[in-house]
């Protein structure tokens, strides 16, 4: 069977999350039966990430086994008209072997957290940012991003449903960027590793914000990761301002 990789781009807003759910919309029941409209029968993909309700995708991967042999473009085109009522494209589309696997083949992953400073409102970023209106200091959460780099047991800032089976990873970059806008600041933040834990990018996010504002030390955030109990984490920042910004692999399968 012909393997595929697809390289999906989404507004996590209108769904549940990625994972296929029975009675609630997700990313993955859509493009499943957008494949089942191209060839009769049950298709199960697979992603290199389950993204949760809320949180958006700007370069998930995800690959199908089809029965035919489609041309790439043919099989995005044909896939996004029967995606266009959903948030949902198909950017990228490529032929693998069956080696490739999306999730377990992944080197690492990347994300984005988009916060926005500002009084008024959003508008044109509803939905797609966490709105606060006070100033952060964003040396102070550089400061306590740079405690978490490296490989920690991160039981302090995973969900406690968490089905992992180990609370260890190795974080290879937390960088707060930030961007000043005509009407507020933008602070965005950049993590990438092998592999997160659930709720780990927010829970550092949250937990970061309290830095910024003062509230919170750096060494705070040591001590935070040190006692390892969820309990000692920051606030969990919603999920409207996460995507899922790309997913390395040892080849570039859209090379």
């Amino acid at each position: 069977m012909p393997r595929y990789a697809l390289k999906v781009e989404y507004h996590g807003g209108s769904f549940a999350g990625w994972q296929r759910q029975k009675e609630h919309p997700s990313v993955q029941g859509a493009i499943e039966a957008a494949l089942e409209k191209l060839e009769s029968g049950t298709h199960n993909i697979a992603a290199a990430g389950r993204t949760d309700a809320g949180v958006h995708g700007l370069a998930q991967v995800a690959h199908c086994d089809l029965q035919k042999d489609w041309e790439a473009f043919r099989l995005s085109e044909a896939l996004n008209y029967h995606l266009k009522s959903a948030r949902i494209a198909i950017v990228d589309c490529a032929a693998v072997s069956d080696e490739f696997h999306a999730r377990f083949s992944a080197l690492e992953r990347r994300y984005l957290f988009r916060l926005i400073s500002r009084r008024a409102p959003l508008t044109h970023d509803r939905g797609l940012a966490w709105h606060i209106k006070h100033g952060l200091d964003v040396d102070a959460m550089q400061a306590g991003a740079d405690r978490l780099l490296g490989r920690h047991d991160f039981t302090t800032f995973r969900s406690t449903l968490c089905q992992a089976d180990s609370p260890v990873r190795t974080l290879d970059e937390l960088r707060v960027e930030q961007i000043t806008m005509a009407n507020g600041t933008e602070y965005r933040f950049h993590v990438r590793a092998r592999s997160f834990l659930h709720n780990q990018v927010r829970s550092f996010v949250g937990t970061l914000e309290r830095v910024g504002t003062g509230a919170w030390t750096p060494d705070d955030v040591s001590r935070a990761l040190e006692v390892r109990d969820r309990a000692a984490c920051g606030p969990v920042c919603p999920p409207e301002g996460l995507y899922l910004a790309g997913v390395t692999y040892p080849e570039n399968p859209f090379a």
